[in-house]
């Protein structure tokens, strides 16, 4: 059994949905169906009912998930030691289509002062996956922000952002030093591809449904808001092109940055990281 068909059972039993586990792992359905179906060849038994219902783990999945978490866990564990002890030690971090961010650069410095022999690998992540692939184990930690599911995941607050409405420049509201949400109850709002953890659409949608075009990338919701004038939210202090404007929300709770790993990560090189992203953040 390889790692990676392991990792693909694994998001399956823990979203016990094909689609959101494609999802999480940034992959198409039919190649998941076809690595689960060689899966349970494998293990001679079938591993999930499938019904109209939905889907459920079977006795011989729920043994398959206690010891596939268990060997998962063990092998970063290895990755992480081994690289560490070769002095060749390699970081993956997740950055959530935020690399403008000032505290990331001055992250990059301190962390490079201090730990020159590492190299850090960046995967820029779109705006679907807050976890930036933490959970399908394509990263070792993410810096990025929440609201999302917590499960087996440590999180560590970093700072916290106020957050405005993005409009067209020349949207009358966009001349206001402050709005509230209710007065954009009748907007367009940008969403997010189904699939998306709902805590983290709901907060970039104000905490109501809404409806919109879909967006995956920081660069399509500025678009969405210069072409059709949908509405959505940012992070206050980052640039703008000069056709868009960002005007404060007094009634919208703060956006947290933070860096996540998971739960239980005995990585060496996690710890240091983040506790140098801790200092370079609050700067």
């Amino acid at each position: 059994m390889e790692l990676r068909t392991l990792r693909y059972f694994v998001a399956v039993a823990e979203e016990l949905h094909f689609g959101r586990a494609a999802n999480r792992l940034h992959m198409s359905q039919p190649p998941l169906s076809r690595a689960i179906k060689q899966l349970e060849a494998e293990a001679g038994a079938l591993l999930f009912t499938r019904s109209p219902a939905g889907v459920a783990l079977t006795p011989v999945g729920s043994v398959l998930l206690e010891e596939a978490r268990a060997l998962l866990d063990h092998a970063d564990r290895v990755r992480g030691r081994v690289s560490a002890a070769a002095g060749g030690a390699t970081l993956t971090i997740g950055i959530l289509g935020d690399g403008a961010d000032p505290g990331v650069a001055r992250l990059a410095a301190a962390y490079r002062r201090r730990h020159p022999g590492t190299e850090i690998r960046v995967r820029d992540t779109d705006l679907a996956d807050p976890t930036c692939g933490l959970r399908a184990g394509l990263v070792d930690v993410a810096l990025t922000r929440t609201p999302f599911d917590e499960t087996a995941l440590t999180v560590r607050a970093l700072r916290a952002d106020p957050v405005g409405v993005v409009l067209r420049a020349d949207d009358p509201l966009a001349r206001r030093e402050g709005l509230r949400l209710a007065a954009l109850a009748d907007r367009r709002w940008f969403q997010f591809p189904p699939g998306t953890d709902p805590r983290w659409q709901s907060y970039w949608n104000g905490g109501e449904p809404r409806e919109g075009p879909v967006v995956r990338a920081v660069q399509e919701c500025q678009q969405a808001v210069l072409w059709n004038g949908t509405v959505g939210l940012a992070p206050l202090g980052h640039e703008l092109p000069a056709e868009l404007a960002v005007v404060p929300l007094t009634d919208m709770p703060p956006s947290r940055v933070v860096a996540v790993w998971n739960e239980g990560d005995t990585n060496p090189l996690i710890r240091p990281f983040v506790e140098i992203a801790t200092a370079a953040y609050r700067r």
